[in-house]
């Protein structure tokens, strides 16, 4: 395998930003599937090499992994700072096809990711299902608009920059609502793969989404176990997230 860190300028965003990925071993034959991996808040782009064995775990399957650096943006056009959102719907995209051999079949394509990246993965995978064959979400966000009048109610401002004032249910921001406008679609339907720890706090969240997407027709897995929000627990799970990848063996 190679571990790349690849600092980059972003037209969207107006500023260099970094972007890690891994590419398979020369005898993997390109173009590579790949799977884009997104970082939780409190992280950035180096976390998942850093505090998982991913970049084995990918050297097993033949898959390059890209992480790209999203700050505290919860994968948005912010209202108060940058357009995250285009940057990874659009502009990352187009980067990475730029500068690697990556597939651009749907089949060979993915997104995951942990806490506020689960949240963005299906938030990525739910409003472009044409895009990609498969979802994951580990310990995700899954009802955003829940979980931000909690934290609202708190008396905190940390969502103020991100989503202003507006509210959030029945918008491109909220899974819930995404989950019931793409299974209603004639079109792509990206399968879904869900996990959370029963000790985790965003537990409750997980389970309003996995009783809404058992109420769909979408290919739908999920594993709720012994768990907390924390990196064993997604050591562990994202291997399982690999393994149930419909990679070519």
């Amino acid at each position: 395998m190679a571990l790349l860190t690849c600092r980059v300028f972003s037209n969207v965003l107006d500023l260099h930003t970094s972007i890690e990925v891994v590419l398979p071993d020369q005898e993997t034959e390109p173009p590579f599937p790949v799977l884009y991996l997104l970082h939780g808040y409190s992280d950035d782009e180096t976390a998942w090499t850093r505090q998982t064995s991913i970049e084995r775990y990918a050297k097993e399957k033949g898959l390059a992994v890209v992480m790209p650096r999203m700050d505290h943006s919860y994968y948005a056009d912010m209202e108060y700072g940058k357009k995250y959102w285009t940057f990874l719907s659009e502009e990352l995209p187009a980067i990475v096809h730029a500068y690697f051999p990556l597939t651009k079949k749907r089949e060979e394509t993915f997104v995951a990711g942990l806490s506020m990246g689960g949240y963005g993965a299906l938030k990525w995978a739910l409003n472009k299902p044409a895009q990609f064959a498969a979802v994951a979400s580990l310990s995700g966000v899954t009802d955003l608009s829940g979980y931000v009048k909690e934290v609202r109610q708190t008396g905190s401002d940390k969502f103020a920059h991100i989503f202003g004032d507006r509210e959030l249910a029945g918008t491109m921001d909220d899974p819930l609502w995404l989950l019931e406008r793409v299974d209603a679609s004639n079109g792509a339907k990206p399968a879904i793969y869900q996990s959370c720890g029963t000790e985790d706090f965003l537990f409750h969240h997980n389970f309003t989404f996995k009783e809404k997407c058992e109420q769909t027709s979408l290919d739908f897995t999920y594993e709720f176990d012994a768990g907390d929000h924390e990196w064993n627990y997604w050591d562990r799970h994202i291997l399982k997230v690999l393994d149930w990848l419909p990679l070519n063996k």
